[in-house]
């Protein structure tokens, strides 16, 4: 993974785990459970935009690197990753 993106995932991956305690806080404090809803939907969307930036980060170091490769075999193993990733599918 490239240097800013593990620093960016870091920092993001942070604020999350403070939104999660958040949640367990409110939880705990018999909060309103549409406020907790809508805070699980917030860690949710912040999750994906973390997938999204490493499954980025990927494509452009280790799949473009297995795609310029003589290694067929490689190239093969990372399309099959992506296609089990994207798809939902355990490869």
């Amino acid at each position: 993974m490239k240097e800013e993106t593990t620093l960016s995932i870091s920092k993001r991956l942070s604020r999350i785990e403070g939104q999660v305690k958040g949640v367990a806080k409110m939880i705990n404090d018999d909060r309103y459970c549409i406020d907790i809803v809508r805070q699980i939907q917030a860690i949710k969307s912040a999750l994906k935009s973390v997938e999204g930036i490493i499954l980025s980060d990927h494509l452009d170091t280790c799949v473009e690197t297995a795609l310029k490769s003589d290694n067929i075999e490689q190239r093969r193993e990372k399309v099959q990753e992506l296609v089990a990733v994207l798809g939902g599918h355990k490869k």
